[in-house]
């Protein structure tokens, strides 16, 4: 099965499902050149994101790019499938592992950049430390996590404190099928005991391919260490905003845009 690329999108791209296997579709939005006519770039969310929380970004960076990007909502989130939590602590290496490939497959692109953001990210990174398709020619972490840190959790909780007090369910209700499942698949995965030793800092060893990391100075999800983790990499490269939390991409576009904009520039030239 090969991927029929949207001739035409607007703003929100053209919305179509995808067949993941197991009776399970997801929902996915197409924007710009079609992979044969040129690089494409996947985006992988964040632990709450889906589709339509990207915003305007998935669209400005194709035009900032020349790219055609490709954004899906993992089987929870958005209007893809609904999953039954509790999801296993191995949730985003089995993201990587079962999903992307064949997602890829279809897809079939000539040349493959991976953009992920927060678990997004760290999906991306476990991906890049494992088999890869060939098209697969660089990669954007933005706030990805490597490891559990302590702040990391305390953040989670005072999401979890939003969640059931405040009015955050319902914010996050607007975009998600399934809002109860999509928060928990997410928040108790981190919150559970046996997820305090996740570790993937080893893994970031293997890496082969050009990485640009990116984070907030100020993000409450994550310390500096995890930068240092990335940096084990010889491939990687570090880049910091200051004056910004946890979604760079929202926070500070116009800066992020022009980063990832570079980095995939000069990923093209050295045969990207």
């Amino acid at each position: 099965m090969t991927i029929e690329w949207p001739e035409h999108a607007d703003d929100n791209g053209s919305v179509f499902r995808f067949a993941t296997g197991g009776g399970r579709s997801i929902e996915c939005a197409a924007w710009g050149p079609a992979p044969s006519q040129a690089p494409t770039i996947v985006l992988l969310h964040e632990g709450l994101g889906c589709i339509r929380l990207w915003r305007d970004f998935p669209d400005r960076l194709a035009e900032t790019t020349g790219c055609g990007v490709l954004a899906y909502s993992r089987l929870g989130y958005g209007h893809s499938d609904p999953i039954v939590p509790p999801l296993p602590i191995t949730r985003m290496a089995d993201e990587a592992c079962d999903v992307l490939p064949v997602l890829f497959e279809s897809l079939a692109p000539e040349r493959l950049i991976l953009v992920g953001h927060s678990d997004g990210g760290t999906i991306a990174a476990h991906y890049l430390a494992g088999p890869t398709h060939p098209a697969l020619k660089a990669a954007v972490l933005i706030s990805p996590h490597f490891f559990c840190e302590p702040s990391n959790v305390t953040a989670i909780e005072d999401t979890s404190t939003a969640y059931r007090d405040k009015d955050l369910r319902e914010r996050l209700a607007k975009y998600h099928r399934d809002v109860d499942g999509a928060f928990h698949g997410w928040a108790d995965t981190w919150l559970d005991p046996a997820f305090a030793t996740w570790d993937m800092r080893d893994d970031i060893a293997r890496w082969r391919h050009p990485v640009l990391f990116l984070q907030g100075r100020d993000d409450p999800y994550g310390s500096e260490a995890q930068a240092a983790a990335a940096a084990r990499s010889p491939h990687a490269e570090i880049a910091w905003l200051d004056g910004c939390a946890h979604s760079p991409h929202l926070e500070q576009s116009a800066r992020t845009l022009d980063l990832i904009g570079t980095f995939i520039a000069q990923a093209r030239r050295n045969g990207g």
